[in-house]
């Protein structure tokens, strides 16, 4: 009875796919991508390549030839001595290019001078090369037994110098065993008390220093055999400018002026402990 069911009814038409045809236009023969006008022409190459030979030799002609040889070289920012020093060091580059002058070089050499502590270079064309020079200043003489060495604000030494040379400056006093080669740098006790004494390079000093000692804190002997006592190495300017205005107001005889705390210096005489405390009002104004 199923089979007789399913054999009565009526078969549905199945649904067909429906499918679409999509002309795809033809090209026309003006209508191909043209190639031929992207590349350049035998005469467009032939003019590039030229230019950039003409380039290419011009480079090497100033690199190769006198066209832009170093002629002059000027230096400023430097004392006559420290000049002279620098065209010197500097005397192999005249005739070179200056297109192709190895700058780095030329400041190796010139840095390694013990009196430059920068140096800077520009091409000043055709002929001149022009360097500005930042000299290393002097802020103390340290003695070495019999010999004396001039030594900059950041520890440099930079010449072996007469006893007598820069009178204005503080002395330091360093063992035999202590490197103090031209060029090199200061290192431990000797760079602190270098370090503590640069500020009275531009300090209008009431005395000069004649020894420097870093043990138990900084202490600057003055050339009066007062004891100048810093402590440690905070606000060293601040201290020398009060210590300054203060030794002007000490009275005969004394023995150190502490400093060590700038608003409430104190002094004594010799071989006692602080006992006699300067008005805060002459410390205040410097």
């Amino acid at each position: 009875m199923a089979e007789r069911g399913r054999a009565g009814r009526p078969e549905r038409p199945r649904a067909r796919t429906a499918s679409v045809v999509v002309p795809f236009p033809r090209t026309a023969p003006g209508d191909r991508l043209e190639l031929g006008p992207l590349v350049p022409s035998g005469r467009s190459l032939l003019v590039a390549f030229a230019v950039l030979g003409a380039v290419l030799v011009a480079i090497v002609v100033a690199r190769e030839t006198p066209l832009f040889a170093v002629q002059d070289i000027s230096v400023s920012g430097a004392s006559p001595g420290v000049e002279s020093q620098v065209r010197k060091a500097l005397r192999d580059r005249t005739g070179s290019s200056l297109v192709g002058l190895d700058l780095d070089a030329a400041r190796s050499d010139v840095a390694a001078l013990p009196t430059v502590a920068g140096v800077a270079f520009d091409r000043d064309y055709p002929h001149t090369l022009n360097v500005t020079v930042v000299p290393e200043r002097p802020v103390a003489v340290v003695r070495q037994g019999a010999d004396s060495f001039l030594v900059s604000e950041r520890g440099r030494v930079i010449a072996r110098v007469e006893r007598t040379a820069s009178p204005g400056l503080a002395r330091i006093w360093v063992k035999r065993d202590v490197p103090l080669d031209p060029g090199a740098l200061v290192v431990g006790d000797l760079l602190t008390a270098v370090g503590a004494v640069a500020p009275l390079a531009d300090l209008r000093f009431p005395s000069r220093v004649v020894s420097v000692t870093t043990a138990d804190g900084l202490t600057l002997r003055l050339r009066s055999g007062l004891e100048l006592r810093l402590g440690d190495m905070h606000d060293v300017d601040l201290k020398l400018a009060v210590a300054a205005r203060v030794l002007r107001a000490l009275p005969a005889g004394s023995g150190y002026l502490d400093v060590s705390v700038p608003d409430r210096p104190v002094a004594g005489p010799p071989g006692l402990d602080p006992q006699v405390e300067v008005e805060s009002s002459v410390s205040s104004g410097a």
